[in-house]
């Protein structure tokens, strides 16, 4: 038993580096970075020289500034040495404070770095942009995380501006040692895998920062060394909304001559090397399979020749797990500066997503634990969760015994059974803690939960007050867990805005945010529309069985469309073939499914796509065995009330399955799938998307899915339905951009940080939420209004950040604060480079404080469609 768990905690220090666990400060704001280490291409004074760049500093001026005042063309950089290879997963910037007097910031810089101090490279993130957003005063910490991140020694950070501005910065960078000693691997370039019945699935090395000659990747690091391990099944978009097959590089058998693949790995120094660690997918059922054997060459110096006797390991072939894994190759100490080995293939396709290295005489480096003069506050759950990870990474990696060392073997066994139950106590404590403080998970893939530094997005805004100069500032790295209760506590938010408070209390709206108590607000008068409001009557409030809100219907809506029995055609539910899982909620799951023979089933006029002799994909909204009568009831209200829907842009109820459990309703699918992922993989229009056959959209095709979303909202308001979630992910597109507002968002895990949680209520899009809907639970047609404003930014966005991205979820809350007060402070969206001035606005306008302030549907359709027909 002994043996077994040292073998285990072995294996997990062994591991490939973990981009989440390596996450610690690398010694700018505490001084271990000398000031030696620390250069820049120029100073304004002596006072803002590189020295004074440290994160949370008071010294000299208070920060580093370059000479003059920056001109877009210019490039000046502050640079860092690290001393040794280094994983960077994180950087944090700030602005000059300097007590009170500074005013300059850089809003936007850029990360050049070299391994080797000659050749330099430019950072660029995984949709490939180079520009990082910074900040936007002079004393609050930007948290950023790399993705992907950067293994380097030398750290540039140049500042970019659009005009003519005087720029000062304070960074600090976070990371770990890079223990593999790796340079530079080489490899033949990514094929594409095309399959019937498939999506194209592109398998080349998209981050590599090295060159392509001839078909081959040459001197550089890229997705086999960034701590990311792929899927079992490759084609999902799980990781980061970008295409098939991302997270992996794959080659096909027939394209390659010898029948192998075959890589270089280039290290920094000569090495001993224990074992090669590649993860390697195995979905046999696509003809994808780990290698069937290897064979290492071994190079002594950069100027010898190879030796001739290889290292030779063969796998054993799994035909029945299609799990991918790490396949650990033994390298029999062999030493070295560089490898050449082949892998031959055991398939048709042979994929890889990470190759790591062990070697025996290089002792793992303790990471420096940071210098503080104070203990910094946090809450339990984050001590907690700190400690886990401190107790997780700085784990002592056993040695083998000499001989005669019984005694120190026996201590090292007891000290790892020691901390393997610290390990498991800790672990079971902060789940509980986090039970407690229960919020709503940031983007969750399905990997292991691990510590973050920061939220989902990349971008963290630490909003910090300004301090006396002798008061340290809390280290960004304990700052960034904002778990605070008062957020959990609608209660607790009104007790921060004082003045909202009052004014709840006198309208005597003060209900909670999902579920207010409308019979005692008084009716808004003056929008638009003639038809009574959701804050004007009593509301039926269908909370669908994936967890979406669904519409909110006013009783007498819902009255009048479900007096009459079930008038949908009973699908025979054997006919239906599951596909994949799209989402799930407390009571029910939505499955994509082929539905056999509905086109026949339907006969004529139905609401089909073409089907070019394909099967007919539908969504099916299936209610758990489990799930209350409550829920039964309104399951069976929502099928009656989809039922009455009938419009172009709304998704159509197709059929039911509900003669027998589990009670089921099948609605249309679009192939094309959300809005938000077919725009976050296509770029704009052009003759270089054109020539290099890259998936683009028009501005035409932009402007036709803002008047079809119109077009689909004025239908609903004309029924007094308020959607409540309108946004990218809720618009379903088929093969002609034909747009259907749905409402499968919130059931599916790839959007969970689009939702905030509030303690015991509800779910809910706040960034996308008017700020009555946030403060006062009042959800009307003008809300809905504002919400599409937000999803028309997302779309000339292209959705490629959430909104407010650089505000904290409860940044966003305090902002809707600011339109409440509405002195001047509220923080809109920015204006989209694809944007028109007009259509920016009408957003603005959608966004107006007061709700009679803002458009109808009716009137944005309208507004909408001459700029659609012009395009």
């Amino acid at each position: 038993m002994l043996l077994f768990l040292l073998l285990v905690l072995n294996s997990k220090t062994n591991a490939q580096i973990d981009p989440a666990l390596c996450r610690y400060p690398l010694g700018m704001e505490d001084g271990r970075i000398k000031n030696d280490d620390i250069t820049a291409s120029s100073q304004w004074y002596d006072t803002t020289g590189p020295q004074y760049g440290r994160l949370n500093r008071e010294e000299g001026d208070g920060a580093w500034c370059p000479a003059g005042q920056l001109q877009p063309s210019d490039v000046q950089y502050l640079q860092l040495d690290l001393r040794h290879l280094t994983f960077v997963t994180v950087v944090a910037t700030q602005g000059r404070y300097a007590r009170s007097s500074g005013n300059e910031f850089a809003r936007k810089y850029r990360l050049d770095y070299s391994r080797d101090g000659h050749r330099w490279i430019s950072w660029r993130n995984r949709s490939g942009n180079e520009i990082i957003v910074g900040n936007v005063n002079t004393y609050a910490s930007v948290v950023k995380d790399l993705h992907p991140p950067i293994i380097t020694r030398f750290l540039r950070l140049i500042p970019v501006t659009d005009a003519v501005h005087t720029v000062c910065m304070r960074v600090e960078v976070f990371g770990c040692p890079w223990q593999d000693g790796l340079t530079a691997y080489s490899a033949p370039e990514g094929q594409t895998m095309m399959a019937p019945g498939y999506p194209i699935t592109s398998l080349n090395d998209s981050t590599y920062d090295g060159v392509l000659e001839r078909r081959r990747l040459l001197g550089g690091l890229g997705q086999m060394t960034d701590g990311v391990i792929g899927q079992d099944d490759f084609v999902p978009m799980l990781q980061y909304q970008l295409w098939p097959g991302y997270d992996y590089v794959g080659w096909r058998n027939d394209s390659l001559g010898p029948g192998y693949v075959e890589m270089e790995f280039q290290f920094d120094r000569q090495r001993n090397f224990t074992s090669m660690k590649v993860h390697s997918n195995n979905m046999f059922s696509r003809g994808v399979k780990v290698f069937s054997s290897v064979s290492c060459a071994f190079k002594p110096h950069l100027i010898s020749e190879w030796e001739t006797e290889p290292v030779e390991f063969s796998t054993v072939l799994d035909d029945r797990n299609p799990s991918a894994r790490y396949v650990t190759v033994p390298l029999e100490r062999r030493s070295g500066t560089a490898l050449r080995c082949r892998f031959f293939f055991a398939d048709t396709w042979m994929m890889f997503s990470e190759i790591s290295f062990q070697s025996a005489t290089n002792p793992v480096p303790t990471p420096r634990p940071p210098v503080m003069t104070s203990p910094p506050s946090v809450t339990e759950s984050q001590a907690l969760t700190t400690l886990k990870t401190d107790v997780t990474m700085t784990t002592p990696k056993p040695q083998p015994p000499e001989e005669g060392g019984t005694s120190v073997l026996i201590g090292c066994l007891v000290t790892i059974i020691l901390l393997l139950v610290v390990i498991i106590f800790l672990i079971l404590w902060c789940q509980y803690v986090c039970k407690v403080l229960e919020k709503a998970p940031r983007r969750i893939l399905e990997e292991e939960v691990t510590v973050r530094l920061s939220s989902c997005s990349d971008t963290i805004v630490l909003q910090t007050p300004p301090v006396p100069p002798r008061m340290s500032l809390d280290p960004p790295y304990e700052r960034v867990f904002l778990l605070d209760p008062q957020y959990q506590d609608p209660a607790a938010l009104r007790v921060k805005l004082p003045e909202l408070s009052q004014s709840a209390e006198a309208s005597e709206c003060g209900g909670g945010y999902a579920e207010p108590d409308v019979t005692q607000c008084t009716p808004h008068q003056g929008f638009q529309n003639s038809v009574p409001h959701y804050a004007e009557t009593d509301i039926v409030n269908l909370q669908g069985v994936t967890g979406s809100n669904m519409y909110a219907v006013p009783a007498v809506t819902v009255d009048s469309l479900t007096r009459k029995d079930i008038s949908v055609a009973e699908f025979p539910r054997e006919h239906l073939i599951f596909r994949e899982k799209l989402g799930e909620g407390q009571f029910g799951e939505v499955h994509l499914c082929e539905a056999e023979g509905l086109a026949e089933f339907l006969g004529e006029g139905a609401p089909l796509p073409e089907q070019d002799g394909r099967a007919v994909l539908v969504a099916v909204k299936q209610l758990r065995a489990d799930a209350t009568s409550n829920a039964r009831n309104d399951f069976l209200k929502e099928i009656k009330i989809m039922s009455r829907l009938n419009d172009p842009n709304i998704i159509r109820l197709l059929c039911v399955c509900v003669h027998s459990d589990p009670l089921c309703m099948v609605t249309e699918y679009m192939e094309n799938g959300d809005l938000n992922m077919f725009l976050s993989q296509r770029e704009i229009e052009s003759t270089l998307t054109h020539a290099n056959n890259i998936p683009s959209v028009s501005m035409a095709d932009l402007l036709h899915m803002a008047v079809q979303i119109a077009s689909g909202m004025k239908y609903l308001a004309s029924l007094n339905f308020v959607h409540r979630d309108l946004a990218t992910r809720n618009c379903l597109l088929d093969r002609q951009l034909t747009i259907k507002i749905s409402d499968f968002g919130m059931s599916r895990n790839l959007y969970s940080s689009d939702y905030y949680r509030i303690q015991g209520r509800a779910v809910l899009p706040i960034r996308w939420m008017a700020w009555e809907s946030i403060l006062l639970g009042k959800f009307t047609t003008a809300s809905d209004v504002w919400a599409f404003g937000v999803t028309l930014w997302e779309i000339f966005t292209l959705c490629r950040e959430q909104p407010y991205s650089l505000l904290t979820d409860e940044q966003v809350i305090e902002n809707s604060g600011e339109f409440f007060r509405n002195q001047g402070r509220q923080i809109y969206l920015s204006l989209p480079p694809l944007c028109p001035s007009s259509l920016f606005e009408l957003m603005m306008r959608c966004w107006s404080r007061d709700i009679r302030d803002r458009p109808s549907f009716s009137s944005l359709y309208q507004a909408l469609r001459p700029h659609a027909h012009h395009s």
